[in-house]
């Protein structure tokens, strides 16, 4: 099977995989945001601080109606053993399920394994698929740094924020900034964009509060 590389804005590729909860399919988060992400290795400690971060955010991210999904190449036993240390050792539970991807079919569909990176490791890929089964965003990291929990939380913050209002986001934008309004497509639109309430700098550019 050939590594493949999802699109934005397209149905995210299916999945039916057994994980360290039960089987998972992408239609079990139908209705659901899901976050599903992938590390190298089990017992890595990049990674680690990683589920540990993913774990004491989970009650945010549910609270956003928002599922988390890990993913390695390695075994459920491996898996099941790793977040028994995790809570042992650090004294966090990780209470999201893992994908056990021993055959690379999930890993090798999202495009988390690339060429030049070991064959039975996935890079860092993080994949934001809103609740009609739809990709919205992916972030890749190098197999030497972890991810940032928190930048994940504000995104899919201001992506839900998007849907509700049809606006955009500004650079670093969190909940109680100005929103961006979309710039007009006519020149009658444009013409009028300065007066029609909004804290307008130029035609294409104006923001308001929510």
């Amino acid at each position: 099977m050939e590594t493949s590389f999802p699109r934005l804005n397209e149905p995210a590729p299916n999945f039916l995989a057994k994980t360290t909860h039960g089987d998972r399919s992408l239609s079990d988060y139908k209705g659901k945001w899901l976050i599903l992400f992938s590390h190298p290795a089990d017992f890595t400690p990049v990674c680690t601080t990683e589920f540990m971060g993913f774990a004491k955010a989970a009650a945010t991210f549910r609270s956003m109606n928002c599922e988390l999904l890990g993913l390695s190449i390695d075994s459920l036993f491996s898996h099941l053993a790793w977040t028994r240390n995790i809570q042992e050792k650090f004294g966090v539970e990780i209470t999201f399920p893992i994908i056990e991807d021993i055959k690379m079919e999930v890993a090798k569909a999202y495009g988390m394994v690339h060429p030049g990176a070991a064959d039975t490791q996935a890079v860092r890929a993080t994949f934001f698929i809103d609740p009609n089964g739809i990709l919205r965003a992916m972030v890749y990291y190098p197999m030497s740094n972890g991810r940032s929990i928190d930048e994940f939380v504000r995104l899919l913050r201001a992506m839900q924020t998007s849907d509700k209002n049809q606006v955009a986001t500004p650079e670093g934008w969190q909940p109680g900034c100005d929103v961006i309004i979309p710039p007009p497509k006519t020149s009658d639109a444009a013409a009028k964009r300065a007066g029609e309430g909004y804290k307008t700098t130029d035609w294409y550019f104006s923001t308001k509060s929510l």
